[in-house]
């Protein structure tokens, strides 16, 4: 039996930009037609630093019967990138559609949470939008509370 292989998702290009998804393509699209500033993916946090663990530190390797010893070796620290930032307006969206295994983004965004609140960054407004008609909604929040500025 062939094995299946990995659907990676397309990329899209817009102003010289290359995107990750349809969903990003569009929120991009969206937001240049509401005029707001951003930018994307052009700003990373660093959530937690790189250490070295010089203590015993042995782990398992993918499909192998043996154990690695990693010890004293660097540990790399935790950073995040989200999909569109407004410094101008105060906003940060990350378009998450469907994506299959996403299990290290819940922990990444409590830290990310978490370095807003320690950075004075806690006035900034905070959208996670699935799809199309909740990035349309978002944008919409985000100019309503403009207009209220």
């Amino acid at each position: 039996m062939a094995k299946k292989k990995k659907r990676k998702a397309r990329g899209h290009r817009r102003s010289g930009q290359q995107l990750r998804s349809a969903l990003e393509a569009y929120c991009f699209d969206r937001l240049k037609d509401s005029k707001l500033k951003f930018d994307y993916e052009g700003e990373v946090f660093y959530l937690v630093d790189g250490f070295r663990y010089s203590g015993v530190y042995h782990k398992m390797t993918k499909g192998k019967d043996v154990m690695t010893d990693n010890t004293n070796k660097a540990v790399l620290g935790i950073k995040y990138t989200p999909d569109f930032v407004s410094h101008h307006h105060k906003f940060i969206i990350e378009t998450k559609g469907y994506v299959h295994s996403q299990h290290t983004f819940p922990l990444r965004w409590k830290l990310f949470l978490k370095y807003l609140v320690e950075n004075g960054m806690d006035d900034y407004m905070l959208f996670i939008p699935k799809n199309r008609k909740q990035v349309d909604a978002t944008i919409q929040l985000i100019k309503d509370e403009l207009s209220r500025a």
